[in-house]
This record gives structure tokens, C-alpha cells and sequence, in this order.
């Protein structure tokens, strides 16, 4: 009699162990591109994320939202395009102004060199037994997931001098002088100076 009571009760442990563990395995994977999450950019420059999302679960995954933290000295966009994620499949959304991402900030032209906007991004979604755009019922709402995000403002890179119209202009000149001076001095017989 112990020993069928000391069985069941290891067999309860291992099946609690096992539903525990797979409880905590993330249903989700949310992160943002650059993986880092920072993003610098130089006042009155647009800066952004992409991302990345992992449904994990044996459902498809409907994203609902998208919120993030407050930000300073700029002005946030969300540009994410609230895609319906297959059972196992990633989604991956590069970052592209205006067009593509999760969500891009338009630093302000006064922005503090060396200020920092730094916070999580918020991701909302559902679960369904199909796409709901053929039929799929929802089952429930998934949980919340983050990712962290910080954004610099720096100070621009210095562009490369180019070089000027009377530049390019005097150069232009000279070649031609030393070429025509060269063309006359075959011509005269003074093969010296033709090099």
C-alpha cells in the first residue's frame, strides 16, 4: 500500500512539473531590431524600430496593439501593421521610415544632444482557432508581452566636404594648361619635359 501511495504520488509530482514547465514556456516572443533596442539619431532625424514576433502556441496569434512609454523632445509613431501570426511562425519587419517597422520618433529640432528616451513597447494580442479573416473563432486574449527600447539624441555625423564648383573648375584649368604645355613642347622637339 506505501509503495502504490509513494508511486502516485511521484507520478503527481512529475506530471505538476511537466504542466509547470510548460506553462512557462512563452507563448510569445516579442523583441525589437536592432536587438539592442537603442536607436541614435541627430535632432530633427526620424529613428525606429523593427521587430520580430514568435507565435509559439498550437493558435493563430492576432495582434490588437501597440502602446509604448512616454516620450520627450519628439514625436512618436506606431507603424506596425497588426499582422495574424500562424501557429509557430515569426514574423520579422525591418524598420523603414514611414513604411514599415513598429514604431518610428521624429526627434524634435531642439532636442538636448545626449538626451535619452528609454521605456517598453507594449504588445496586445488574441488568440484564435483559425485567421478570423476565414472563419477563425476567438479563444481568448494572450498575454501582454514587451520589449525595451532607448533612443539618443546625437549629434549628426559631420558630412564630407565636397569639393566646390570653382574648386573643380581651377582644377580643370590646370590640367589643361600642363596638358597643352606638355603637346607643345613634343611639337617644339623638346622631349625632356614629356613625361
Amino acid at each position: 500500500m506505501k509503495r502504490a501511495l509513494k508511486r502516485t504520488f511521484g507520478i503527481f509530482v512529475v506530471c505538476m512539473s511537466v504542466i509547470a514547465s510548460a506553462s512557462h514556456a512563452a507563448l510569445i516572443e516579442f523583441s525589437v531590431f536592432p536587438n539592442s533596442g537603442d536607436v541614435a539619431g541627430a535632432p530633427g532625424t526620424t529613428v525606429g524600430w523593427g521587430y520580430s514576433i514568435t507565435n509559439n502556441s498550437s493558435n493563430y496569434l492576432v495582434t490588437t496593439a501597440i502602446n509604448a512609454d512616454l516620450f520627450q523632445h519628439g514625436m512618436p509613431l506606431a507603424i506596425f501593421d497588426f499582422p495574424v501570426i500562424a501557429p509557430g511562425d515569426t514574423i520579422l519587419e525591418a524598420f523603414a521610415v514611414d513604411t514599415s517597422g513598429l514604431f518610428q520618433l521624429l526627434w524634435d529640432i531642439d532636442a538636448p544632444l545626449g538626451f535619452v528616451n528609454s521605456g517598453l513597447f507594449f504588445l496586445s494580442s488574441d488568440f484564435y482557432t483559425n485567421d478570423p479573416l476565414l472563419g477563425g473563432v476567438f479563444i481568448s486574449s494572450a498575454e501582454e508581452v514587451v520589449a525595451a527600447y532607448s533612443a539618443i539624441a546625437q549629434e549628426a555625423a559631420a558630412p564630407v566636404p565636397e569639393p566646390s564648383t570653382w574648386s573643380l573648375l581651377l582644377i580643370t584649368l590646370l590640367a589643361l594648361g600642363i596638358h597643352s604645355f606638355r603637346v607643345r613642347a613634343v611639337k617644339d622637339g623638346s622631349t625632356s619635359l614629356v613625361g
